[in-house]
């Protein structure tokens, strides 16, 4: 049984950026667990955008982690020693493992997952909360329907590039956003969307004119900032914007910049609604089928970018920030 167990917590709420000075690693013992409890060796952990709002002292959908406390991440790990009547020794689980090399505690929110079935990284991210992500926020708040123009920004990330496969699925249009000449040929060429548009190499508004003659019918955002204000001129009537996340306003020192263009919304009687994935969860089984049904078919891809060790965390996380990740962003612990 191990004894010492390595951790990452968060030393300071950050200003802008989070830096290695934002987190603490330090190693302490690691006990047994008590009645209830299950200890899990981490394998690997999701990164996520939405690591950065969690680090802030402020309202949200979820608690703010705490000076001191292990940085919440999702992951999956295998049991290595239980008191709980519903895990076993070498049971694989999802759950809120924490970035460190072992979860010491009570499975609360826990699920088994089935590494000989899909990859264990694929149950972090098609197969996971990123899966489900792209699934309710297009189909439930989205409501594409066949024919339709779906935009989606932040294409080439975990839950963009998901997105994007499931409206080509349902027989829309499909238009993705990203960075760089590579992500945008990933698009079309390995994804299937219809039209990539290159907001580093290419004018915005000339391009979505071109790409979305008629409109946008359902613009899944992901970046919010000045792509959301471009978008915002080219809804269509009746057109609805899914708030998923703005990652282009995580970090900023000053106010969150809103869109200037949201009259836009009342001249075409659209809509803008926020989605957070946990009001889904009744629901879950029904998008794991559709999303492992797909999978297997090949009409579904899922690609991951996987980065080694609990100590490059820091620098891991900024990737997203940075654009560096292609793909879901995963980190090996072990």
């Amino acid at each position: 049984m191990p004894t010492i167990n390595r951790q990452c917590l968060l030393a300071q709420r950050p200003v802008g950026a989070p830096t290695r000075e934002t987190f603490n690693y330090v190693e302490t013992p690691l006990g047994e667990p008590g009645p209830g409890q299950i200890l899990v060796q981490v394998q690997y952990l999701s990164v996520d955008p939405a690591m950065r709002g969690w680090m802030n002292d402020a309202k949200s959908y979820i608690p703010p982690v705490g000076i001191g406390e292990v940085m919440r991440a999702l992951g999956v790990g295998k049991v290595i020693a239980s008191q709980h009547p519903d895990y076993a020794v070498g049971d694989q689980v999802n759950g809120a493992l924490g970035v460190q090399d072992y979860y010491l505690g009570e499975p609360k929110g826990f699920y088994k997952v089935d590494a000989a079935q899909a990859p264990l990284p694929l149950y972090l991210s098609a197969l996971g909360m990123t899966g489900m992500t792209a699934y309710f926020a297009l189909l439930a708040v989205g409501e594409p329907k066949a024919g339709e123009t779906v935009v989606i920004s932040g294409a080439a990330g975990a839950v963009g590039s998901v997105a994007g496969q499931i409206a080509r699925i349902k027989g829309c249009r499909v238009v993705g956003i990203a960075g760089g000449a590579d992500k945008c040929k990933f698009l079309v060429d390995e994804l299937g969307f219809d039209a990539a548009i290159d907001y580093k190499g290419e004018d915005l508004h000339a391009a979505l004119k071109r790409e979305c003659p008629k409109g946008v019918d359902v613009y899944f955002d992901n970046v919010g900032g000045d792509i959301l204000d471009a978008v915002l001129t080219r809804i269509a009537v009746k057109a609805r914007v899914v708030i998923c996340g703005a990652i282009s306003q995580y970090n900023n020192k000053e106010a969150v910049k809103g869109p200037s263009n949201y009259l836009s919304l009342l001249v075409n009687r659209a809509r803008m609604e926020g989605m957070v994935v946990t009001d889904y969860v009744a629901r879950y089984p029904e998008a794991m089928r559709d999303m492992a049904g797909w999978l297997k078919s090949g009409e579904l891809k899922s690609k991951e970018h996987v980065v080694e060790g609990l100590e490059t965390f820091p620098d891991t996380l900024m990737k997203l920030f940075t654009g560096g990740n292609f793909g879901k962003l995963v980190l090996k612990v072990s």
